[in-house]
């Protein structure tokens, strides 16, 4: 988005990571902020919020990118796992996306867009708490695209298998990637760009006319109870 123009508010716990991101960004010529925010505590998500206003004067992009999840069968979900994977990824959602509803609808313009996963489209054996949260995403991005409409575009991209730190489990075992890959139509795993450039579409003007919407960005795989949590994103 940087590359595109924008100025960029890096919202993180890592300090660290997020620092490189601003490095990135600022080498591009843009302007970047860093926030040190978990996006689970409203008071966090508020002081975000108003950084962004205090340093830029205006919020008209948010992407709500927050999740994560641990594999186990639901017999083995304890209450605390189950709110904890809810709250990371649904809960956040819903916090950073009412934040700045307020001033997109002041401004009567906004984008929000929500990535979710294929997870949350289809059974998700191994990893119900993560599927019924991203459901949830995909549900409340619906819901917020017709209340916030005319002026408040909503929309969600649905990643499936990605090669990101977060699955290196997954895609660095050569046997488990092939069995994955052979799935997939397009014959590969998809990369961070690729999410990226679907992104980079739905937060701009080109995407003016589309709102409540789930873009499928997973190489035409579908996924299939006998897939598993493990080769899920």
């Amino acid at each position: 988005m940087a590359q595109a123009g924008a100025n960029v508010v890096v919202a993180d716990k890592d300090v660290g990571l997020g620092e490189i991101v601003v490095g990135e960004i600022e080498a591009l010529g843009r302007t970047a902020l860093l926030s040190k925010v978990d996006v689970r505590e409203s008071e966090q998500v508020s002081e975000m919020v108003q950084g962004c206003m205090l340093k830029f004067g205006r919020v008209d992009i948010l992407v709500n990118n927050a999740g994560g999840f641990f594999v186990a069968p639901v017999m083995e979900i304890s209450e605390k796992g189950w709110d904890a994977v809810v709250r990371l990824n649904l809960k956040s959602t819903f916090l950073c996306s009412k934040a700045v509803a307020g001033i997109m609808m002041e401004k009567k313009k906004g984008v929000i867009l929500n990535i979710a996963s294929s997870s949350g489209e289809g059974p998700s054996p191994g990893s119900a708490h993560y599927g019924a949260a991203k459901a949830g995403v995909i549900s409340l991005t619906q819901t917020l695209a017709v209340e916030w409409a005319p002026y408040v575009r909503v929309n969600a991209i649905a990643p499936g298998v990605i090669a990101t730190p977060g699955t290196r489990f997954i895609w660095e075992d050569e046997t488990r990637r092939a069995r994955i890959e052979s799935g997939v139509p397009l014959g590969r795993y998809g990369q961070p760009e690729d999410i990226a450039a679907a992104a980079l579409y739905l937060v701009s003007d080109a995407s003016d006319y589309v709102t409540g919407q789930v873009l499928d960005v997973n190489g035409g795989r579908r996924p299939t109870v006998e897939s598993g949590p493990k080769e899920r994103n």
